[in-house]
């Protein structure tokens, strides 16, 4: 029997080029089990818990509860999912809001404007010297705010009041700011083709000032394209002048580069219009990191722990539906109630990630993997036998649920879909085997496919290969 590698797969296109296959909804685990040295897990399933008076556009934990913005609302959650309608900030639906804290308020960007939640009374700055507001976060007394052109701190003594002598710009570059973010108490600038650091020097007119030798020489393309990343760098779509985009880590005057040719492969599929609204979010859940990577027809994640343990980047993707791509229906992570809440990307729902299953919003998702390439170096080979070795018996309904494998010799055109069932609930020594599966000449690549009815844990592939007489 010989083991053909899971984790990701190979298949090619139309351009004569190998390309990278990520599992769909199965996140890859890198873990010695006695097995092998690595597993695909069943991605998270979401649960809803209630609906709120809009689409959800972004949240918050502050002070134990969950605030978010829901269509013109902000709105808190209760655990039990109850929602409780606090005021109305504007804002043009479905775009997203910018929410933070300081000690004795919860501060809401929406539509341009700041406003202020301090447990009873929602109130917005109206001084007009606050201007546009894009983006803010609350650092040492002050809400620090850009309107894509300067940088702007409120009073420290009276967050409602902003005097004309607290600007600065970004001026590394003449190009516009497209958000801040805070990093080990330091302030990020996080403009369209740089990065620069400001820090706190105190002192009469705007407090902070640049870090000239801590530049970054890539920025963002968009507000919500870049997020504090396990609390140790800016991770953000964008990229230098005259660069395609692509995914970085950035800190320290340096950046990393995380994504893979076949993620930057994706990200061309897209124009910077679209790819420049897209939202990143971090996640950090039992041993593994991840970086939520929303595009408009998926969510990319990054798995830094695994990439880490593996040598090299780990990418997976999440998507609803149960054909194609579909824009995956779950944002604004949350960690609130012991559980990582979130809302829906285009309904009032809400609700929170589950892993005993992997339904979203109690339909079936699909999932998909695929191998690399099985090479007999010029010579032929039967395929008397596929086996996948998984954890069985934890299916999500009554029946014996199907999954199909199929092959191709060129990675592109696949063969029929051959279907095995994979097992009834309780069913935990069912062995899901493929008998006479075929031969190649040269090579080939196996692809296997199911919903979240089978809900398995793939752990390794087997194959029983026979040399064909030359």
């Amino acid at each position: 029997m010989a083991q053909i590698p899971i984790l990701s797969g190979i298949y090619t296109d139309e351009a004569a080029d190998f390309r990278s296959s990520y599992p769909i909804n199965l996140m890859p685990v890198p873990m010695s089990n006695g097995i092998s040295p690595g597993y695909l897990r069943p991605a998270d399933g979401i649960v809803q818990s209630g609906s709120g008076p809009g689409i959800c556009r972004g949240g918050i934990n502050w002070n134990g509860v969950c605030y978010r913005v829901m269509g013109t609302k902000l709105v808190s959650i209760a655990s039990d999912g109850t929602v409780t309608t606090l005021g109305d900030v504007g804002g043009a639906v479905p775009d997203q809001c910018v929410l933070d804290y300081s000690f004795d308020r919860l501060a809401i960007a929406s539509g341009g404007n700041l406003f202020y939640w301090d447990g009873a009374t929602l109130t917005q700055v109206t001084d007009p010297d606050l201007g546009v507001v894009l983006d803010f976060v609350w650092v040492d007394s002050y809400f620090m705010t850009t309107d894509g052109e300067f940088l702007v701190v409120t009073d420290i003594n009276n967050p409602l009041s902003v005097s004309p002598l607290n600007y600065a710009s970004s001026e590394i570059d003449p190009d516009p700011i497209n958000s801040v973010m805070k990093l080990r108490n330091e302030i990020y600038a996080v403009n369209r083709y740089t990065i620069e650091l400001f820090q706190n020097v105190g002192g009469n007119g705007f407090p902070f000032q640049r870090q000239t030798g801590a530049q970054i020489q890539k920025g963002s393309l968009g507000t919500f394209c870049s997020c504090v990343f396990m609390d140790m760098a800016i991770a953000f779509i964008g990229s230098g002048r005259n660069e395609s985009p692509a995914i970085y880590l950035g800190a320290n005057a340096s950046v990393t580069k995380i994504s893979t040719r076949e993620i930057d492969e994706i990200l061309a599929g897209f124009t910077e219009t679209q790819l420049s609204v897209c939202l990143l979010e971090s996640k950090n859940a039992k041993g593994q990191n991840h970086l939520w990577v929303h595009l408009p027809d998926r969510t990319l994640v990054y798995d830094a722990i695994s990439s880490q343990i593996i040598g090299q980047p780990v990418w997976f993707i999440l998507t609803s539906g149960l054909d194609g791509y579909a824009t995956y229906r779950a944002k604004d992570l949350v960690w609130c109630y012991d559980r990582w809440l979130i809302g829906d990307i285009s309904t009032e729902r809400h609700g929170y990630l589950n892993d005993l299953t992997s339904e979203q919003w109690a339909l079936p998702s699909r999932w998909e993997f695929g191998t690399t390439i099985v090479y007999g170096e010029g010579r032929g080979i039967l395929f008397r036998e596929l086996e996948l070795v998984c954890l069985t018996g934890r299916v999500s309904i009554e029946d014996d649920p199907i999954i199909t494998t199929s092959y191709s010799v060129d990675g592109e055109v696949w063969s029929q879909e051959k279907p095995v069932r994979a097992g009834r609930k309780g069913d935990r020594v069912k062995r899901i085997v493929w008998f006479f599966q075929g031969f190649m000449e040269n090579w080939r690549i196996q692809r296997f496919r199911g919903t979240s009815d089978a809900f398995l844990t793939i752990a390794r592939l087997e194959a029983q290969l026979e040399p064909l007489a030359v």
